[in-house]
């Protein structure tokens, strides 16, 4: 398949540059290949589309204040993003900066501290950071959220609360699993009211995810590298729902692609590691029976993902009655579940 085969028109003022003021406030559109059209809902009715005895599995990753500024030693600002926290004080980063600082450069930053350039490798750059507090640290201290680049705005202090999800708990992201961002304490409080079960992997998504598909033969994409970990718990959990008869349902695709990353002939096993799968239509899925997930970018890896998942026609359809009826996109936008069609259904 091609890079072109994934494209759709998307009028820029769609894509939504804040949060609303409630998180669970968003619409959601549902995509059930049992239903005979498609539903335009609200994600405060998301309890009534599950059914009890169903598992929803989340990503509990937090985002770090990933974003640092400083300078060079001749003067010239430095933008560094985090891609990776490799170690106690050091990172795989991107730098935004005018001309590539070399192996033993210098970045000074607001405090006073430095970060040395180590190595380069595949446009990331690989720097040590002389601080006497752990990395992490001086993010919370120096850092800002990175939002993402179709946010044309800076930070404000709300995006420290409102781009991270309510149950995030391990640190490790520079990017927001945004299907998750929708759910409040309410909406939690309704789902296991509903008979609803929640498991979690972690999936610390990296910048790499808005990475744009280079390649127009998908057979020639090579995927980012994410770190993952999904616990013999959870596999628990999915085994005792699928048994009882229950769907298990991965709120993102960040989930998606941990836990087909865990499977093996079929089998979910626990992993822990790094994963670089890349899902397209042809991929046959193996441990979800549903997604709900944001709407996403034009010819991005997710939309090729999401189309795997429910077809390629069936969610650009989707994605053009989206656009008619005004969704919002993208990571602060709007929610869609989709529920395909069981295998050899």
């Amino acid at each position: 398949m091609k890079k072109s085969d994934f494209d759709f028109e998307l009028p820029p003022e769609l894509i939504a540059q804040a949060p609303l003021a409630e998180r669970s406030a968003s619409r959601l559109l549902l995509l059930d290949a049992a239903a005979p059209a498609l539903q335009d809902r609200m994600f405060r009715e998301l309890p009534q589309m599950l059914r009890p005895g169903d598992l929803l599995v989340f990503n509990d990753t937090r985002v770090l204040p990933a974003r640092l500024f400083g300078h060079k030693s001749t003067g010239g600002a430095v933008e560094i993003l985090i891609e990776r926290v490799t170690g106690a004080h050091e990172a795989t980063v991107q730098l935004g900066v005018s001309k590539k600082p070399k192996v033993g450069g210098r970045i000074e930053l607001a405090d006073g501290s430095q970060a040395v350039v180590l190595g380069r490798d595949e446009g990331f750059f690989h720097l040590r950071f002389e601080a006497p507090e752990p990395l992490e640290k001086l993010l919370l201290k120096l850092g800002e959220m990175p939002l993402p680049p179709y946010i044309a705005r800076h930070p404000d202090a709300s995006d420290l609360e409102r781009y991270q999800t309510v149950y995030a708990r391990e640190p490790g992201a520079v990017a927001a699993p945004t299907a998750g961002l929708h759910f409040d304490q309410a909406t939690l409080d309704a789902l296991r009211e509903r008979g609803v079960d929640t498991g979690y992997i972690t999936l610390h998504v990296g910048a790499g995810t808005f990475q744009p598909v280079r390649a127009e033969n998908l057979e020639d994409h090579h995927m980012h590298r994410e770190w993952l970990n999904v616990g013999a718990h959870l596999i628990e959990q999915i085994r005792r729902t699928r048994a009882a008869g229950g769907r298990v349902i991965a709120v993102g695709t960040t989930v998606v692609r941990a836990l087909e990353s865990a499977s093996k002939d079929g089998q979910l096993h626990p992993f822990a590691g790094e994963t670089q799968i890349f899902i397209f239509p042809g991929y046959t899925f193996t441990s979800i029976d549903g997604l709900l997930t944001n709407f996403h970018l034009p010819q991005s890896t997710l939309l090729m993902l999401v189309s795997a998942l429910a077809g390629r026609e069936a969610i650009l359809d989707a994605y053009r009655h989206a656009v008619a009826e005004r969704y919002r996109f993208f990571s602060y936008g709007d929610a869609m579940l989709i529920l395909p069609r069981p295998a050899g259904g």
